[in-house]
Parts: structure tokens; sequence; C-alpha cells
């Protein structure tokens, strides 16, 4: 279902924008190895309470050598929208994908407490939006763009693989013309169905929505109640043994994405506390992790997102 962003943040934002600018924006250590930062709103951020690195959502880019187009990928650290794990969750994804003929970018989005919804989605949209219209220059497919998000990045992802618009003609900037719609959708220990934690009396994600929201501020994030046959097509990646995200989240979104027929897979590993990254940094003794990202070089080949392997 696609909502007027900024529109619905006058009216859903559980914490008021005027208490919000009385604190400074979280400004966040950028990703290592990238070869630019491009700026997504040159001008000033909608929504903007300054002009502070952390008033000012980026790419840090990190392409593929040599000519043709490839796919490309935006990865959304975690962090549970106050900070953002621009290592284990971005830079170390980043040099995978590229190792594996894929540009990838790393997004830096607003944080809470300064910024809540509808602020980190509307980084997320320009972020997608950037690339497709640049995508000559920068040396991408625009029809082979997707998102990979962790935790409250997957949280994200979610969202844009479930709540996008097409890109309106008529829009004088350029950028606005094109669609923030995923290709596809890479999620990792995200949360997914806020039905879950409601049901117990719990309020989810209230850093992003603030500790009292309304229903219809719960609903407005919740990608479970936005899944319809547009949504893009997702890898789901959970762990039994994650007791920050309830790993019914991945089965529950997987449900609904297989009843609108949506092309999705699903992976739920034994072990792993919230937090495994892409499984290849863990403890010996969660080594059946390490096969990760096979499972997903396979997916991403057997959509034709990626290249076959060698």
């Amino acid at each position: 279902m696609n909502r007027p962003l900024i529109a619905a943040a006058l009216s859903l934002l559980a914490i008021p924008l005027a208490a919000q600018s009385q604190v400074a924006a979280t400004k966040t250590a950028p990703p290592t190895g990238f070869t630019n930062s491009i700026v997504l709103w040159p001008a000033g951020a909608p929504l903007a309470q300054g002009t502070t690195e952390g008033d000012t959502p980026k790419l840090f880019t990190y392409p593929v050598a040599g000519a043709g187009l490839h796919s490309a990928v935006i990865v959304m650290p975690g962090g549970g929208y106050t900070h953002e794990v621009m290592e284990q969750e971005g830079a170390a994804e980043a040099r995978w994908l590229v190792a594996h003929g894929i540009s990838a970018f790393v997004l830096e989005y607003r944080l809470a407490p300064a910024y809540a919804y509808p602020a980190p989605m509307l980084d997320a949209s320009r972020a997608i939006r950037y690339v497709r219209a640049h995508a000559t220059e920068l040396g991408v497919n625009p029809s082979q763009i997707g998102v990979w998000g962790f935790s409250a990045g997957g949280h994200l992802s979610a969202y844009m693989a479930t709540t996008h618009k097409p890109g309106d003609p008529t829009a004088a900037d350029p950028i606005d013309r094109v669609s923030d719609r995923p290709d596809f959708a890479i999620i990792s220990y995200g949360v997914l169905a806020l039905d879950l934690y409601t049901r117990s009396g719990t309020v989810p994600l209230q850093t992003l929505i603030g500790p009292h929201p309304t229903q219809a501020a719960i609903d407005a994030v919740d990608p479970f109640k936005h899944v319809s046959t547009d949504t893009s097509p997702c890898l789901i990646y959970s762990t039994t043994g994650d007791k920050t995200v309830d790993p019914r989240n991945a089965t529950e979104f997987y449900e609904a994405l297989k009843s609108a027929g949506v092309p999705v897979e699903l992976h739920i590993f034994e072990l792993g506390a919230h937090g495994t990254h892409m499984g290849v940094d863990q403890p010996p003794a969660m080594r059946e992790l390490t096969l990760f990202p096979t499972l997903l070089a396979n997916w991403l080949q057997l959509h034709g997102w990626m290249a076959p392997q060698p």
C-alpha cells in the first residue's frame, strides 16, 4: 500500500517534531573502504532540523570495476534506529557483494532521538530513487536494484519492499521521476510483523514511533500489513536463538508473501543470538551460519541478479 510519507508524518509521528528539534542529530562514522560518498539531498533533506552530519543522509559507494551494467544492492545497517552498525552490517556486506560482481551502496539514514518516522523511510526511498535515476553513470542496471537490511535496517528494507511508489513523471527533481520499489530485498533478523508484539502488550519500534503510538502509527510501519502482489521478492534470514527479534517475525512475513504469490525464500538457523551479521564472524560452535552467504549467492543467481560463480 502506498503512503505519502511527508503527509503521514504530520499525523502519525509519535514524537512531535518540535520536541525532536531540541535533540542533536546522531553522527555516524562512515564505513571503511568506500569509494565516494553521495549526499542524497544536497539542498537539505525533508524534515531536516539542521545541517550537521547527522542531519544529512548519505550513500557510500562500492562500485564494481569493469564495463557493463551491474546489479546493485543498497545495504541498510541495523542499530535499533538509534545508531548504525556500519562495519559488520554495511562495509563487510558491501565488500562481499563487490567480490561477487554486484555494486554496493551503504546507506546512512537519520536516527532517533532527533529523527523518528518517517525520516528513515524518506532516506531509504531517496537512496533507491537516486541509484535508479543515476544508473547509467553508476554502471548499474536500473531494473536490478535491491536492498539488504539488518535488524532495524531489515525492518527498513521490508518496509520499502512492501510500501513504495512509482515515479512522478511531472516532478521537478529528476530523481523523483523514477520508482522507489526495490527489485528484491534481503532481510536479516528484522522486525516484520508488529502484531506479534502488540498481542503481548509490548510496544514495538519505540525509537521509531514513540512509546505510546496509536494503532494507526503502528500499522503505518508494519511490513506485514502492507504485503501485496507488488511486494518485492524477498530472502529472509533469522535464527531460533534470537531473543531480541522473535524469529516468528520471519515465518509470519514469509507466510504473508507466499499467500500473495510473491517469490520468497526463508532460512532460519537454530543457533545464533541477535546480530549474527553474515554468519561468518561467529564462534566456531555456530559454523552452520557460514552457509548463509552460499545460500544467498544461490538465490541471487537463481533470479539473475548475480552472475554464476566459478
